[in-house]
């Protein structure tokens, strides 16, 4: 029988807590919430292993270390309204909701979005919600929200993304160029969003957030 706790409490004190993330919200989410409900169920054994986990469809759940220093960075706090673009099986959206007021979840493969529900009703992560639709479209009637994050890889975000964010809200993405990439926080003021380098990370791009191609004869 394998012993998930023991493996989630190493993936702590070996991924999350070498990579200078101390906020105790963030440890105690990341030791609380199951991470192997949150996986396919034939890769429960490589639940907790230090990369990103590879969905198929040019999707991953993000490795932990990437996940803690983005909410480290986001500074996700107990009142936020907080937008989660493509949390696939949930994982990150069951983490958010031990930080944030609430969470709504957008997840464009519908049968991960069910998964989804389930999997968060099962560990009681009761303020937070899926909600079926297009990654690169949000969820704007729900908002507009003090942080989003993006679990993937993107090129360029859609304007009427950035537009979901509150005037003095957060956004955080992992910006690729070719293989390799670097996650930045956008902090909303007056109507911009300007942009902060916060640490070197890689994923693959979602759909819907690649940068447009020019077109040459």
């Amino acid at each position: 029988m394998t012993d998930f706790a023991l493996r989630r409490t190493m993936m702590v004190d070996t991924q999350v807590r070498p990579s200078d993330v101390t906020k105790f919200p963030i440890i105690d989410a990341m030791l609380s919430v199951p991470r192997e409900r949150f996986v396919p169920d034939n890769r429960r054994e490589a639940a907790y292993v230090g990369e990103n986990m590879d969905l198929g469809q040019g999707r991953v759940i993000l490795e932990p270390r990437t996940m803690a220093k983005m909410l480290d960075a986001m500074n996700i706090g107990p009142t936020d309204l907080v937008l989660d673009v493509g949390p696939a099986l949930g994982y990150s959206a069951a983490v958010l909701s031990r930080l944030a007021e609430a969470v709504v979840a957008v997840e464009e493969d519908e049968s991960w979005a069910s998964e989804a529900e389930a999997a968060l009703s099962d560990v009681a992560a009761d303020n937070a919600v899926i909600v079926a639709g297009t990654l690169a479209e949000g969820a704007p009637k729900h908002g507009p929200y003090d942080a989003i994050l993006i679990q993937g890889g993107v090129e360029s975000i859609p304007p009427g993304l950035e537009a979901q964010l509150k005037d003095g809200g957060r956004i955080g993405a992992v910006f690729m160029e070719g293989a390799l990439g670097v996650c930045r926080i956008g902090h909303m003021v007056d109507g911009k969003i300007s942009w902060r380098f916060a640490f070197n990370a890689a994923a693959p791009v979602l759909p819907g957030f690649e940068r447009a191609r020019a077109f040459s004869f």
